[in-house]
C-alpha cells in the first residue's frame, strides 16, 4: 500500500482520542468505577424548543434536499441580531457571516485560506489542542507568543475565555492584537466558543467589538457550549468580509451545506427565549465555585468555560491520578509545552460525578 501522504504525516496525534483511548483501557481495568472529568462535553443538550424546531424541520419533505450552500439567510440574520443585542456588535449578516459545519472545522478553515504555505501561525501556549492541526494542515510553521511587540507571523490564534486554562480576555489584549495585525499585515482569528460562559459579574467580550477588528479578523461562534448543542455541529465565522468569502468558496468545495432543520433549529435557540443560556452559564460559575474551594493550594483559577486549571502537586501527573485515583483529568502538556505540570478538570458533569472526582482528588497527598 502506498505510503499517506505528506499532509496526513505532518499532522499530530488527534489529542483528545488519545485521551479517549487511554480512559477506555484504564475503565476497562480493575479498581473502582472511573470518574472522568476529562472530557468538554456538555452534559445538557440544548432546551426544548429547539429540539422540536428540528424534528417539526426534519418532518417537512422540502427539507431533505441541499440547504443554500453557503446558509440560510434566516440563519445568518439570528446570528446577526444576537451580536447586536448581546455583544454590541454590528454586522452585515451577507457579507461578515459564514456558517460552518461546527467551529472546529473553521479553525482549519482559516488556516487554509489565511496563509501560505510556509508562513508562521502564531498559537497560545497552552491552548486548545487542534490548534496544531490547523497549522498542520495549512503546511505553515508553528509558532508559540508571550507578547505582541515580539511576536512574527502571518496570522494569529486567540481565545477568551479560554481553553484549557479558563482565563477571561485580559484588559486591552483585543486592541493590542489588532494593532499587531495591522502593524504586520496578518490575520486574526478568535475563538468565541466560550464566549457566554464567564464568571463573577463578567460580561462576554466578543473581539470585534474592538475597533479595527473586523479588518484584520474574525471571530468564530459555537452553538456548542451557549446552547448545548455540541453534536449538533452548528458555527459561524464572523467578521471581515474577505475571510468570510474565502471561507464560503472553501466550503462549496467541501461541502453541501448544513443540514437544513440544524439550520431552523439554529434559529430558534438564537431567536427563542434565551434563559436556558443564563441557566447554563449559573450551573458551571457553581460548579467552579465548589471545584476551586476543593483545590486549596493548588492554584486553581477559572474566570470561564466549563473547566479549572490547577496546578499538579510534586511528584503526580494526569496519569497517576488516572491510575492511583481512578480519575480523569486532560494533562495540561497536552496542550502545550508550558500546560507541564498543570491538569485540566472539567465541569461539564453532572454534580454526582463532579463530587465523586472532587472526593478523589482531596485524597491526593501535597
Amino acid at each position: 500500500m502506498r505510503q499517506p501522504p505528506e499532509r496526513m504525516r505532518r499532522l499530530p496525534e488527534q489529542y483528545f482520542m488519545a485521551l479517549l483511548g487511554r480512559v477506555s483501557a484504564a475503565a476497562a481495568a480493575d479498581g473502582e468505577p472511573l470518574v472522568d472529568l476529562g472530557r468538554g462535553n456538555p452534559e445538557v443538550g440544548p432546551p426544548r424548543h429547539v429540539v422540536e424546531a428540528l424534528q417539526r424541520a426534519a418532518d417537512r419533505p422540502d427539507a431533505q434536499g441541499y440547504a443554500p450552500f453557503s446558509g440560510l439567510p434566516a440563519l445568518k440574520e439570528a446570528i446577526a441580531a444576537r451580536y447586536a443585542t448581546v455583544y454590541g456588535v454590528t454586522v452585515d449578516p451577507a457579507h461578515e457571516v459564514a456558517v460552518v459545519p461546527g467551529s472546529k472545522t473553521a479553525l482549519m478553515e482559516f488556516a487554509l485560506v489565511a496563509v501560505e504555505r510556509g508562513e508562521t501561525i502564531l498559537l497560545p501556549d497552552p491552548g486548545y489542542a487542534d490548534y496544531p492541526s490547523a497549522v498542520a494542515l495549512a503546511s505553515a510553521r508553528r509558532a508559540s507568543f508571550t507578547d505582541f511587540e515580539s511576536a512574527d507571523g502571518a496570522a494569529l490564534y486567540l481565545n477568551y475565555p479560554t481553553n484549557p486554562t479558563a482565563q477571561a480576555a485580559p484588559a486591552n489584549v483585543f486592541g493590542d492584537a489588532v494593532r499587531w495585525a495591522q502593524r504586520t499585515s496578518a490575520f486574526v482569528l478568535h475563538d468565541f466558543a466560550y464566549g457566554d460562559l464567564v464568571f463573577d459579574g463578567r460580561s462576554p467580550t466578543s473581539f470585534l467589538a474592538t475597533d479595527g477588528a473586523r479588518d484584520v479578523g474574525v471571530e468564530l461562534f459555537s452553538m456548542s457550549k451557549s446552547y448545548g448543542m455540541a453534536g449538533w455541529r452548528l458555527g459561524f465565522v464572523i467578521g471581515n468580509a474577505e475571510l468570510v468569502r474565502r471561507v464560503e468558496e472553501l466550503q462549496d468545495h467541501l461541502f453541501a451545506g448544513a443540514f437544513r432543520p440544524v439550520q431552523e433549529a439554529g434559529i430558534a435557540a438564537l431567536t427563542g427565549p434565551q434563559d436556558s443560556v443564563e441557566a447554563r452559564r449559573a450551573t458551571y460559575e457553581r460548579r467552579r465555585d465548589v471545584a476551586l474551594a476543593a483545590l486549596p493550594g493548588l492554584d486553581a483559577r477559572s474566570e470561564g468555560t466549563f473547566f479549572v486549571w490547577f496546578r499538579l502537586p510534586d511528584g503526580v501527573t494526569a496519569e497517576s491520578l488516572l491510575a492511583e485515583q481512578r480519575v480523569v483529568v486532560a494533562p495540561g502538556e497536552g496542550f502545550g509545552a508550558r500546560g507541564s505540570g498543570f491538569a485540566r478538570l472539567s465541569l461539564a458533569v453532572t454534580d454526582e460525578v463532579l463530587d465523586a472526582g472532587l472526593e478523589r482528588l482531596r485524597r491526593v497527598p501535597r
